[in-house]
């Protein structure tokens, strides 16, 4: 009877590591189906507000994980606008005032373009993979989907800007279904869904996601993906100041 206690105990002592190895790998392995090594997409953003809405065109170029470039192809007044991450600063070019504008650490929490969508959501500064430890804390369904539930929680020399993250990423798969992003307080501050899957150059993927802020009535920012390919040619050089002034 001892021996088969201590040997249940030690498979309990064993599997712990093993279960959080195991969530840290199932959010890298979404993570790299989501954007791989290198992408090109067409997207439309759609912003909804109590007050007013509108809808944004832009292509984006990315080389994980740390280069991006978004160019803002319509409404024709923001048409040429182009942001531009380089691993953890990033810029504005706004061709109305013909300058390049640094954004400073203070405003990654602010507004990109009136989304719900923040500087750092753009250019994820944070590593979902690196900056947190993962816990797989239950399972549930979403449309159809058996996911996993994994709870995200800042490592503490991560100069990450949430609490807590909350991911459904489903078993048949690897999909990003759901992220739920959490304050230091623990409060629910907003949510992002995925829906919609679509064979994207070969690999099966949301093509609608939802950004729907806690709290807010009426505010929500959609997420349509026309184009996504991957491995794209191009390298670090793209990824310039010089290069958001001629990009198209």
């Amino acid at each position: 009877m001892r021996d088969a206690f201590i040997h249940v105990v030690a498979l309990v002592v064993l599997a712990a590591p093993l279960r959080a190895q195991d969530a840290k790998e199932i959010v890298n392995r979404a993570n790299n189906l989501m954007h791989g090594a290198s992408t090109y997409s067409e997207i439309s953003m759609s912003i909804t507000k109590p007050e007013w809405s509108r809808t944004i065109e832009m292509k984006v170029w990315a080389l994980e994980p740390d280069y991006a470039l978004v160019y803002v192809t319509a409404p024709a007044r923001d048409r040429g606008t182009v942001t531009l991450k380089r691993k953890s600063e990033a810029w504005n070019w706004l061709p109305s005032v013909q300058r390049v504008i640094k954004i400073p650490p203070s405003m990654m929490l602010q507004s990109w373009m009136g989304s719900d969508f923040t500087n750092d959501d753009l250019v994820r500064q944070s590593s979902l993979v690196d900056d947190y430890t993962h816990a797989i804390t239950g399972e549930g369904e979403i449309e159809g989907h058996r996911t996993w539930k994994i709870e995200l929680i800042p490592k503490p020399e991560a100069g990450v800007v949430w609490g807590k993250l909350v991911m459904w990423i489903s078993q048949d798969g690897y999909l990003e279904l759901r992220t739920d992003y959490f304050d230091e307080d623990g409060v629910l501050v907003k949510s992002f869904t995925g829906s919609n899957i679509k064979l994207f150059d070969g690999r099966r993927l949301p093509a609608h996601w939802e950004m729907v802020p806690a709290n807010e009535p009426g505010k929500k920012t959609v997420l349509e993906y026309r184009q996504l390919r991957f491995n794209e040619k191009f390298d670090q050089s793209y990824f310039s100041e010089q290069n958001m002034k001629r990009v198209r």
